[in-house]
Formats: C-alpha cells, structure tokens, sequence
C-alpha cells in the first residue's frame, strides 16, 4: 500500500498541473491525500477547490483543517486510505468467486461482519509506504513547526502497527532552487531525526506542487537510480542538508 499525504495552505503556480500528477499517481497505484493547512480568511476559492481536485484526481482525501489538527487528520487518513484499498481488493475479489453482482454490502450481516474483521486485520498487518510532501513556500513559515510535530505523532502511530511501515519526507521547492522538492528524510520508521526535519529552511514564495508530486510519484514508483545503493539522488531529487468516483475513496470534506 502506498500513499502520498500533501500538507499545503496554498495555491501551485510553476510546472505541471497538481492534478495531472495526482493522476497520474493514482494510474500507478499511488493514493494521495491532501491537507490544506489553513488560517481564517487565509486561501482563497482557488486554492480550496484545486487541493480538492488533487486529491480526487489521486484516488484520496482532502481536509481543511488549522494547523493544530494536522496531527489527528493525517493519521485519519493514513488508516482510511488503507481500509478503503483492502476494501476494494475485497469486493473485486467477491466479484471473481461469487459474480459481477456480488460485492461486501451485498453479503449477509453474519458473513459482512466476519469480512470487515478480515479487512480491519488486514489494515493492521498489511505493510505500507506513507510519504509526506510538505509545501516550504513563504506562506508555510509559521506552520512548519506543527507539521514537524504531527509528523512525529505520525510516526509513533505507524510504529504502533503490527505490519511492516516506513515514512519518507520531502519538501519543496528546494532552498537552493536546484530542483523542485527536497528529500528530508528517506524510508524509515524510527523517530531520531524528526527534530531536525524543516531546520532553517530558506523559504521561497514559489510553489511548484505539480512537479514535486511527480517526483515523488517517481520515488515511489523506485525510480531512484541506484540511490540506495550508493548512486545519485532519483531525478529531481535532492537530499536536505540540513542538520540531524466513489471508486478510491469517497469523502471528500471542506
């Protein structure tokens, strides 16, 4: 299972579409969910309307949410996205053995139940790939130091699963405007460098969100050119200098 979670408060404008990426994740098997991190009177109905359409484009979720309920909404979705693809798998599998017409809601509330425990089980121990996509633009200055926070809240409840779950973080565009999007942090499920994530980062005003996405998508399609290995960052991507349809899923919240 792979999902990218995009914490943003504004608006893309450099490169390609959000939305063209988002669908273009979703093509490759890639959910992504987006968070727009917002103030009163702050994101206009441009912005609003483009994460929703990321976010359908991608086969996920889109909040609205203030900054001190990041935390709480990404580990929201990090499990609903799960639940919904095992979901998903379990109705096509139910069409393969028993017909098109067959599907979970169709099912005997006896025989619903002990599916949903399957899929609650599944949810569980399935492994899975979160990577987060943190918008660095001017505008996120203030928020950075929540994000940090609720990513290592997010951190302690992937650890909490009994399957195998590792995080990566990136965020664009780059301090030194070499490359649309930086990788803060690369797979991992330990807690040590999350402190130092975002540290001093010199904040631009662009937004290149289109091709960040794309990036990542790359990423984690295992388009990273050796770089585990030893080799040159994935094509587009830096390491951080810094220190230390109702088809996918259906509920789409402003």
């Amino acid at each position: 299972m792979k999902q990218i979670i995009l914490i943003t408060d504004g608006c893309s404008n450099v490169g390609i579409s959000p939305v063209a990426a988002a669908a273009r994740a979703l093509a490759e098997g890639i959910v992504v969910n987006v968070i727009g991190v917002i103030d009163e009177g702050e994101t206009g109905h441009y912005g609003i309307e483009e994460i929703n359409d990321i976010a359908r484009a991608g086969g996920g979720l889109s909040r609205m949410v203030a900054p001190s309920m990041v935390a709480q909404t990404m580990q929201m979705m990090t499990r609903k996205t799960m639940l919904h693809t095992i979901h998903d798998a379990v109705n096509h599998e139910l069409k393969q053995i028993v017909g098109p017409g067959a599907a979970l809601e169709k099912l005997h509330p006896e025989q619903r139940s002990q599916v949903v425990q399957v899929i609650d089980d599944l949810a569980e121990t399935s492994e899975m790939k979160v990577a987060l996509l943190v918008d660095a633009s001017a505008s996120m200055k203030p928020k950075l130091e929540t994000v940090r926070e609720a990513i290592g809240d997010l951190m302690l409840s992937i650890q909490a699963r009994k399957g195998k779950s590792e995080i990566a973080v990136f965020h664009f565009p780059d301090a030194k405007g070499q490359r649309e999007v930086c990788m803060d942090m690369d797979w991992t499920t330990r807690l040590a460098n999350v402190r130092d994530l975002f540290y001093k980062i010199n904040m631009k005003g662009t937004t290149p969100t289109g091709p960040a996405l794309l990036h990542v998508i790359r990423f984690l399609s295992g388009e990273r050119n050796g770089e585990m290995d030893g080799g040159e960052p994935a094509a587009g991507i830096t390491h951080s200098r810094q220190p230390g349809k109702d088809g996918m899923l259906s509920d789409y919240v402003v």
